[in-house]
Parts: C-alpha cells; sequence; structure tokens
C-alpha cells in the first residue's frame, strides 16, 4: 500500500511540470453588437469623436489665447526682480571730521544684494497694440468659422459614405436574388433537359451565367464591407461593427428657388466666405499696426528697490535701504533702415491678398450652387428614367417566362430578361443614392 501511494505521487509529480506549462485555449474575443442607425444619428456620432473636428477645435483655442496674449501687452506689466553680485575687494575712502574722526563715505561691501518690484507700462501706443489685439480677435472668430466648416466638410463625407453603405447594401441585395433566380431557372433548364425539350448547350449556358451572378455578389458583399468599415471609421464604431442603415434610400424633395436666391443664401451662410471676410479684416488691422511703427510710443515705469547697500543712498553703507523710482519715456523711431515701410507693404500685399481670394471665392461659389443644382435636377430626372426601366424590365420579364413556359422562348431569353432586370433594379438604385448625395452636396454648397 505504501509503495502504492508513493507512485502515485511520483506520477502526479511527473505531470504537475506539464499541467502548469499546458496552452489552454483562450475564448474568442466576441464581435460587436450591429449597430442600426438613421443617417442624423450617424452624423451626430461622427461629430462628436471626430479627431478633425478636435483639432479644428485646439486651433482655435490657441488662436484665442493669441487674442488675450495681444491684451495683455495693453496691460500694466509688474516683475519681482532679485539678484546677488560678488565683487572685488576695494580700499575705503573716507573723510576726516573735525572731531578727528574718520566717516567712511564709501567702504569696503563685496556681497551686494538687490531686490525690486518694477512696472512698467505702455500708455500710448499710436495704435498698434490695439491694432493687433483686434486682428488677433478677428482671427479667433476666424478659426470659429474654420470649425464651423469643418463640421460641414465632414458631415457631407459621413452622408457619402452612409449612402454609400445603403447602395452597397441594396447592391446586395438585387445580386442576391439574382443569383436565387439564376438557380431556379437553372433547375428548370436541367429538368428541361432530362425532359428533352432543350439542347445541353443551354445548361451549359445558364451554369455559366450562375457561375457570373455568383461573382457579382461576392464582389457586391466586398463593395458593402468595405463602405462598412469606412462609415464605422468616420462615427468611431469598433472596428468590425456590423452598420445597419435605417434611412429609406428614396428620392428627395423637389425644391423650387431662384438660382439667384441661392447664391446670395450661400453667401450668407458658407462659413469659409465669413472666415474669408475676418481674414480680410484682421489683415487690415496687421496693415495699420505696422503703420503705427511710425509715431512715437509714450510709457511709465517705476519701481521699488531694496538693496543692500543700495546705490542710490550716499554715503553708501553695509545696510538694507530702500529707494523708489518714477519715469516717463518716449520713443520716437526716426531712421530703422526701412524696417517700418517694409512691413507695411507685406501688410499691404496681404490685405489685398486677402481681398483677392474673397473675390475668387465667391466666384467659384455661384458656380458651385449651379453645378450642384444640376447634378441634383439630373439625378431627379435619372430616377424617373431608372423607375420606367424597372417596370418594363419587370413586365417583359414576366411575359418573357410566360412565353418560355409556354415552349415558345428559349431559355437564353429567359436568361437575358433576368439580367435585364437585375440591371434596371441597380440602375435605380444608383440614380436614387446619387441623388441623395447631390442633395447633400447642395446643402453643402449652401452652407446648410
Amino acid at each position: 500500500m505504501k509503495g502504492i501511494r508513493c507512485l502515485a505521487t511520483a506520477g502526479f509529480a511527473v505531470l504537475l511540470p506539464a499541467l502548469a506549462t499546458a496552452q489552454f485555449p483562450s475564448p474568442e474575443p466576441q464581435a460587436p453588437s450591429p449597430v442600426r442607425l438613421t443617417l442624423e444619428e450617424a452624423i451626430t456620432r461622427g461629430l462628436a469623436v471626430s479627431h478633425r473636428l478636435a483639432e479644428a477645435a485646439a486651433r482655435g483655442e490657441a488662436a484665442g489665447a493669441v487674442a488675450a496674449e495681444r491684451h495683455a501687452a495693453l496691460l500694466p506689466q509688474i516683475a519681482g526682480q532679485a539678484g546677488y553680485t560678488r565683487t572685488n575687494h576695494v580700499d575705503e575712502f573716507g573723510i576726516l571730521l573735525p572731531n578727528n574722526q574718520i566717516k567712511i563715505i564709501y567702504p569696503d561691501v563685496p556681497d551686494n544684494y538687490r531686490a525690486r518690484l518694477d512696472l512698467q507700462w505702455p500708455i500710448y501706443t499710436a495704435g498698434r497694440l490695439d491694432a493687433l489685439e483686434r486682428a488677433a480677435r478677428t482671427e479667433a472668430a476666424a478659426s470659429g468659422d474654420d470649425l464651423a466648416a469643418a463640421r460641414a466638410d465632414l458631415r457631407l463625407e459621413i452622408t457619402r459614405a452612409y449612402w454609400a453603405l445603403v447602395t452597397a447594401a441594396e447592391s446586395v441585395h438585387v445580386v442576391d436574388e439574382s443569383v436565387t433566380r439564376v438557380a431556379a431557372h437553372l433547375r428548370d433548364v436541367r429538368n428541361q433537359l432530362n425532359a428533352g425539350l432543350v439542347p445541353p448547350n443551354d445548361v451549359l449556358s445558364v451554369e455559366a451565367q450562375e457561375s457570373r451572378q455568383r461573382m457579382l455578389s461576392i464582389q457586391a458583399h466586398a463593395t458593402r464591407d468595405v463602405a462598412e468599415a469606412e462609415l464605422g471609421r468616420l462615427i468611431g464604431a469598433e472596428p468590425g461593427t456590423a452598420i445597419q442603415p435605417a434611412s429609406p434610400l428614396d428620392a428627395p424633395a423637389p425644391e423650387s428657388v431662384a438660382i439667384a436666391t441661392l447664391i446670395a443664401t450661400a453667401r450668407q451662410q458658407r462659413a469659409e466666405h465669413a472666415a474669408l471676410i475676418k481674414r480680410a479684416k484682421a489683415a487690415d488691422e496687421r496693415k495699420a499696426a505696422a503703420a503705427a511703427g511710425r509715431k512715437p510710443t509714450i510709457a511709465v515705469g517705476g519701481g521699488l528697490d531694496y538693496a543692500r547697500p543700495n546705490p542710490r543712498i550716499f554715503p553708501r553703507e553695509a545696510a538694507w535701504r530702500e529707494s523708489w523710482d518714477a519715469s516717463v519715456n518716449v520713443n520716437w523711431p526716426l531712421f530703422d533702415g526701412g524696417r517700418t515701410r517694409a512691413e507695411v507693404a507685406e501688410a499691404t500685399a496681404m490685405a489685398r491678398a486677402a481681398s483677392e481670394r474673397l473675390a475668387e471665392f465667391d466666384t467659384a461659389l455661384a458656380v458651385e450652387v449651379r453645378q450642384r443644382l444640376s447634378e441634383l435636377e439630373s439625378s431627379r430626372a435619372a430616377i424617373d428614367a431608372a423607375t420606367d426601366g424597372v417596370r418594363a424590365a419587370a413586365e417583359a420579364s414576366r411575359v418573357v417566362g410566360d412565353r418560355f413556359n409556354a415552349g415558345v422562348a428559349t431559355s437564353t431569353d429567359r436568361l437575358d430578361a433576368h439580367v435585364a432586370r437585375l440591371q434596371a433594379d441597380l440602375d435605380r438604385t444608383q440614380a436614387l443614392a446619387n441623388a441623395r448625395l447631390a442633395e447633400a452636396r447642395l446643402a453643402r454648397a449652401l452652407g446648410k
């Protein structure tokens, strides 16, 4: 019994290292839950998690900090100063008093300590600092318009990705339905071959068409996966998350607004237009600030000194003494080598460049609005044409099916009718998606 116990103990000791080093399979990570979103919900999520908008917001905060910095230059500047200086030893200097005592006027004090509370205040700068502050605040406001423009761009990008996913999903549905139809048709043709009603080459033709439809189905699924990944990236979804669009793919509502009214609306609402106006104004302010460099500036200063020894008190002595000072300083640059003239020329050129850029934007904006409106109108016409095509293809497919069942039409005719109906469905899906995207592009051009 004792030997059996020892044998079991030895066997357990041998198996223990193997059990310790055994690799147990880890549970597979669960796939993210599917997400069902409308277009508005996708846009809301995308705007909330966008790194692009966070960067634009940070740039706006930096512009606001620059404006605060410019404003601080107008305020009094108070600074505390302290220092220590070690000097070499010198011979003391004194005078003999009538009572035969020596009065030391300049003692040997090698250790010098100094503390000062200093004040500087530019009370007149010929408007230079004020102009720089106004320019900085205008730039900060323009940064806010840049953020609004980035939001509009992201909204359009999410809309494009959303309708691309809807189109891809509809294409998958149509192609899969076509695969089912061709498979059913292949079964019918094979039955007819067994009955001796069709030649073998008809079966081969249908089999080739079935293979092609399966290939189209694989391509459609791959396109949908890519569109789903792109939309997931924009809305901050985890990789591999299945996204189910909830907004229907229907035609946009018709609008009847004059083109001149749309262009005027775009100029009022486009954030880029407002940003360019502000930057042109900021350039004019910088021009005024550069021109102020020719004029004199006035500043006041003062301070309180507490030093040992205090060089302002005579005679000098190794003791802590305090003193104060106040001053008014005028600075007038009579000759600066042409620096101010060059700064004014630079600011003038930048202001002119900003004005020309604004004029160019207005011209391009009018063309863009006309282009987007034309695209929307042509997309609506394409929807009507594609709808008629679907109706005609469905009727043709029904007629060819009846003729095939009656033995009048061939299997090739029926297969061609199926392909024509598939193409008509795909054309309508693409026309609807293009119309919704054209509507979003027009809204972006109008600044909505």
